[in-house]
């Protein structure tokens, strides 16, 4: 190469980053992130990484040209929705809202764009006007628990089948609770089953609904993805420990805590999609034109250790189509 084009060549390499600042913007963007879990917890650096890497994919990168404040709820939800509003009064450009729990805070400015994820029913729950046109300044990710409840107690019956009865334990305060019950209703009777609903809004009714669980002796229950049931997730699956009841899960993170089983979708995976969607607003794209999408990829994980302290043989149909076997 010639001595002249060399420099041609570096100088315009040089002033690459200088154009893309220019199209970005000087200025270092700034996005809210409140978590559920503990700082310290391996799951919650997992879903960090993700968020990180879809950001990349649309060249933000942290320390760069974009901030990211983290707040660390460790399953507390009350301090969850406190540190949703203390993000907002630092005038962030994008606010990450994890389950319905911070949507409170959240729904009340309508100049910040967020972005949800692990929310059953935004439309039914009045977050956005529709899933194909959102409308305001939220949109994000569904986990579609409503339509994964059958899918649930199915698995829960072919794996505990001498189960008559499967209980359901849902958060009366979650907006989508009545859908995610009719939907449970019908499967049960599909499936020739009773079902019992059991009902916790606090740490003390979680303890209150296991107890009845015993004495009701449904066989099984069935946890729905709830926020709370995420923040308190060590108390549920010590509770079904304790009191010896094979119950399943619509997440990952509580098969790796000690839980039985579990399936929905991949947290990783709406993690990284979430960060792509973060990554188009802080390029000017409006949260009213981004479509709510619905997860794409789903995990089935199995605890063999927790199975054979129930007492439980895991059908080989089961394992076979498991994503994660925890021995």
């Amino acid at each position: 190469m010639r001595r002249r084009e060399f420099i041609m060549l570096l100088g315009g390499a040089a002033a690459w980053p200088l154009a893309v600042r220019a199209q970005q913007g000087d200025r270092m963007r700034r996005i809210g992130v409140p978590m559920t879990l503990a700082a310290d917890d391996p799951e919650g650096q997992a879903r960090l990484t993700a968020f990180a890497q879809g950001l990349q994919e649309l060249g933000w990168s942290v320390g760069r040209n974009v901030r990211i404040d983290y707040r660390w709820a460790a399953g507390q939800v009350d301090r969850y929705r406190s540190y949703a509003a203390e993000l907002l009064a630092l005038s962030p450009d994008v606010v990450l809202a994890v389950g319905s729990a911070a949507m409170g805070p959240l729904q009340a400015t309508r100049s910040v764009p967020v972005v949800f994820v692990q929310v059953a029913d935004p439309v039914g729950a009045g977050f956005v006007a529709s899933l194909a046109r959102p409308g305001g300044n939220l949109t994000g990710f569904s986990n579609i628990s409503t339509e994964l409840t059958p899918k649930l107690l199915e698995l829960l019956s072919e794996l505990v089948p001498q189960a008559k009865a499967i209980a359901l334990l849902v958060n009366p305060n979650n907006r989508a609770a009545e859908s995610v019950i009719r939907s449970a209703q019908e499967a049960a009777r599909a499936k020739g089953v009773q079902l019992q609903v059991l009902k916790a809004s606090t740490e003390t009714e979680i303890d209150v609904a296991f107890a009845s669980l015993v004495q009701l002796y449904p066989g099984a229950p069935v946890v729905i993805g709830d926020a709370l049931f995420i923040t308190r997730q060590t108390q549920v699956v010590a509770l079904a420990s304790r009191h010896a009841v094979p119950a399943i899960y619509g997440w990952r993170e509580s098969v790796v805590a000690g839980g039985l089983i579990s399936y929905g979708p991949s947290n990783t995976a709406a993690s990284r999609q979430v960060g792509i969607y973060a990554g188009r607003i802080l390029k000017g794209e409006k949260p009213a034109d981004l479509p709510v999408q619905q997860p794409a990829t789903f995990e089935l994980v199995i605890n063999l250790e927790t199975a054979k302290a129930l007492g439980l043989t895991v059908p080989p149909s089961i394992l076979a189509r498991a994503d994660e076997v925890i021995e």
